[in-house]
């Protein structure tokens, strides 16, 4: 096995333990976000266990005597040959410098979205509070306490009977 392919499955063997899976877990909403969540979880550590076993072992060296025993020296040297003439290329990595700097980027705008989405939650969760409140308190509460909380809808209602709408 070339070392490159060996250092590729260490690189990723570290970098699945350095991967906050529950953390991650914790920011997803959804059902639909966790199923899917999962399924790339599951993925990766098959591929993971893949990259670990198949490829982070040296294969067995022939055993050439063997062979020449049952088989005959000439055949065996012929086909011992042959093998050591084989080179396996190196792999060269010509698609990480293309994506790199676009995964970098998606990063970023990953972050963003995520500041922009923990925002919004709290805004969410404040209203459910204030809908929530509203609720318990609806029965029991008058137009001026209502007025007194939404200032704009007193304007906006107080505009239109001045101005003679109806709304019809």
């Amino acid at each position: 096995m070339s070392g490159t392919v060996k250092k590729i499955a260490d690189v990723t063997f570290k970098a699945g333990r350095t991967i906050d899976w529950d953390g991650m877990a914790k920011l997803l909403v959804t059902d639909e976000a966790r199923k899917e969540f999962s399924n790339l979880r599951r993925a990766f550590d098959d591929v993971n266990s893949q990259l670990q076993t198949k490829f982070s072992q040296e294969p067995e060296p022939i055993n050439w005597e063997y062979y020449r025993k049952g088989i005959g020296s000439r055949l065996v040297d012929m086909y011992k040959e042959a093998y050591e003439s084989i080179e396996i290329p190196k792999f060269e990595d010509t698609v990480t410098p293309q994506y790199k700097p676009k995964f970098d980027a998606l990063l970023v705008e990953l972050k963003e979205a995520e500041k922009q989405s923990l925002k919004e939650s709290e805004r969410l969760e404040k209203e459910v509070a204030e809908v929530q409140e509203l609720k318990k308190k609806l029965s029991t509460m008058t137009a001026e306490e209502y007025f007194a909380k939404h200032p704009e809808l007193k304007k906006k209602f107080d505009d239109e009977i001045r101005n003679d709408y109806w709304g019809y």
